[in-house]
């Protein structure tokens, strides 16, 4: 029996900030059968429909037990090939920024991403502050983000700040971050760096939920792509999610383009949509907008 389909159908809701289901005896009985195939233990024989149905707790840990072990592993390999993640991240300390150090200790050590085998091995995590208003996300650490241990720290990190500035806001105020905290990794790679895959992004999805909650912002804006259709839970393109917000786990979400793309010189229609799209950010966050900022990137 291929768990497959399942996974398919629990990724796009987890992508889509479901963190639980509903589902009935059937399901159930199916989902204990991969729940002890994950745990190790024989299958159990056929049992009548009306069986003790799993906890929420368990039904928590069949999701995503089968969200973070890879396809080989949930098919053919051994119970000890996969990764163990169920168990919830718990905190010893109750301020935003010692949880953050923490949960930055644990992502080094994050199952999910180990068996990956996708990834490079030096962990970029986040920079900013933990109790930031703004957060802004990207897809995953570039060639600099890795060398320099910091998130959009590269040529077009240096744009993103030259982008606050212009709307008033600290780099260090708001909380930047990436899906995967891992460089993906290619073959010959030298300053190149490839898109992480939607198992990668899927895989760092928990540890991504609890940043969110540990920071609790007011906005989200998504650079890119793959940060903006992940969150947006949506194949189409920026151009096309641009221009209004949309909501991630109650949040408000502006999906703009990444900095990268608008690194060539003068004006461009690109410059102006992203600038269009940081105007309304500044609305919703009540930062004043003078007559000057209005006219930025305006085509003369």
């Amino acid at each position: 029996m291929s768990a497959e389909p399942v996974i398919t159908y629990l990724r796009k809701l987890q992508a889509q900030g479901r963190s639980h289901i509903s589902i009935d005896d059937e399901a159930r009985q199916i989902l204990r059968k991969f729940y002890q195939r994950a745990l190790g233990k024989p299958a159990a024989s056929p049992t009548p429909v009306a069986t003790k149905p799993l906890t929420q707790a368990q039904q928590t840990t069949v999701t995503e037990s089968l969200l973070t072990t890879p396809k080989q592993a949930v098919e053919t390999s051994p119970p000890s090939a996969s990764p163990d993640t169920a168990d919830p991240i718990t905190y010893s300390s109750h301020t935003p920024a010692d949880k953050l150090t923490e949960l930055k200790s644990y992502t080094t050590r994050f199952p999910a991403a180990k068996a990956l085998g996708t990834l490079r091995q030096t962990m970029v995590f986040s920079s900013g502050a933990a109790d930031a208003e703004v957060m802004i996300v990207g897809e995953a650490p570039g060639f600099d983000d890795e060398r320099l241990g910091e998130p959009f720290i590269g040529k077009a990190g240096q744009k993103l700040t030259g982008i606050l500035q212009a709307m008033g806001i600290k780099r260090e105020d708001c909380y930047l971050t990436n899906l995967v905290k891992y460089r993906p990794a290619s073959a010959n790679q030298t300053t190149m760096t490839r898109k992480p895959s939607d198992q990668e992004i899927t895989a760092f999805l928990p540890i991504f939920h609890e940043e969110i909650k540990t920071v609790a912002p007011k906005v989200i804006i998504a650079l890119g792509a793959k940060a903006g259709q992940t969150l947006a839970a949506s194949s189409s393109s920026v151009g096309e999610l641009r221009g209004e917000f949309h909501q991630y786990q109650d949040i408000a979400l502006r999906v703009t383009y990444h900095p990268s793309y608008i690194l060539q010189e003068g004006n461009t229609p690109e410059k102006r949509e992203l600038w269009e799209d940081m105007l309304a950010v500044m609305g919703l966050l009540n930062i004043p907008i003078s007559e000057k900022q209005q006219g930025y990137f305006k085509q003369k």
